[in-house]
C-alpha cells in the first residue's frame, strides 16, 4: 500500500513549460539531491519566480511527499543534459528532489523514510509511465561535468533490487580482487562501454576523464570514490554494457 503517496500534499512551483505534453513523452525518471540546509529554504527556491528552477515531486527530510509541477507538464530540473541519443531531458523526464544538503554544505545519508517514500512514488510512475529501468537516472548521469547529486551515498543497489534503476554483476568477491589494479584494462573499451550505457561526454582532457570516472563511481562503486580508473571500473563498466 502506498501511504506516502496517498498523504501527498501539494505546493506548486510557478517554474514549468506552459504547453502540456503527451504522456507517452516521459520516458525517464531523474533523481536529485537539493544541495540546500534544510527544506524551508529548498522549497522557497523550487517555487520562487526567480530561480527558474523546480521539480515534480519533492521528498522532504522526514519522507513526506510533496507534488511540485504536474506530471503532464514540463519541470525544470535537468538543465542542459545528455543521454544516449537524447537532450534536455527536461522535455521527456520527471523530476524528484530528495531533501539532502549535499557535497557542499555537509553532505548525509538518505534516510530510510525517505527512500521508503521514493521506492513507493518510482514505482508508481515507472507502472504508469512504462519506464523503463535504464531510463531511471541521477543528475550527475546525464550532466557528468556540472553535477555531483544524488551522489555515492544514494542507495542505487537498494532501489535496483526494488526494480527502479540497473545495477552490476560483478560479485563483491571479484571486486575486490579488480580493485586499484590499473594495468589490465583498455581506455578506449572503457569509453566505449560508458557511451553504451548512455553517458554522452566526450572528454578532452584528464581531468575531465577523472571526474566521468568519479561520477561514475558514485553510481556505482560507491565504496571507492577516487576518480582513478581501475580494473574494477573497468569490469563493472563491461558489465553493465551488456544490459543496454
Amino acid at each position: 500500500m502506498q501511504k506516502n503517496v496517498e498523504k501527498m500534499t501539494i505546493n506548486y512551483s510557478p517554474n514549468f513549460d506552459l504547453k502540456k505534453r503527451h504522456k507517452n513523452e516521459i520516458k525517464f525518471l531523474i533523481f536529485h539531491y537539493t544541495g540546500m540546509k534544510n527544506d524551508k529554504l529548498a522549497i522557497k527556491k523550487l517555487t520562487s519566480f526567480n530561480s527558474n528552477v523546480s521539480c515534480h515531486y519533492y521528498i522532504t527530510s522526514s519522507g513526506k511527499l510533496i507534488k511540485m509541477v504536474p506530471d503532464l507538464y514540463v519541470a525544470w530540473h535537468a538543465g542542459k543534459s545528455n543521454w544516449k541519443n537524447d537532450k534536455s531531458l527536461n522535455h521527456n523526464s520527471i523530476g524528484i528532489e530528495i531533501s539532502n544538503p549535499g557535497h557542499y554544505h555537509g553532505y548525509r545519508k538518505f534516510n530510510d523514510k525517505q527512500i521508503r517514500t521514493l521506492i513507493e512514488v518510482s514505482q508508481n510512475l515507472i507502472k504508469k509511465y512504462k519506464i523503463n529501468k535504464k531510463n531511471i537516472l541521477g543528475h550527475s548521469d546525464i550532466a557528468p561535468l556540472r553535477k555531483l547529486d544524488p551522489g555515492e551515498k544514494f542507495p542505487w543497489k537498494t532501489l535496483s533490487k526494488n526494480k527502479i534503476g540497473i545495477w552490476h554483476n560483478v560479485s563483491y568477491k571479484k571486486e575486490k580482487l579488480f580493485r586499484d589494479k590499473i594495468s589490465e584494462f583498455n581506455l578506449i573499451d572503457f569509453r566505449k562501454y560508458l557511451i553504451k550505457i548512455g553517458y554522452r561526454i566526450d572528454y578532452k582532457n584528464s581531468f575531465q576523464l577523472k571526474k566521468l570516472t568519479k561520477i561514475f563511481q558514485m553510481r556505482f562503486r560507491p565504496e571507492k570514490v577516487d576518480g582513478k580508473l581501475d580494473f574494477e571500473c573497468y569490469m563493472i563498466a563491461k558489465s553493465l554494457k551488456n544490459l543496454q
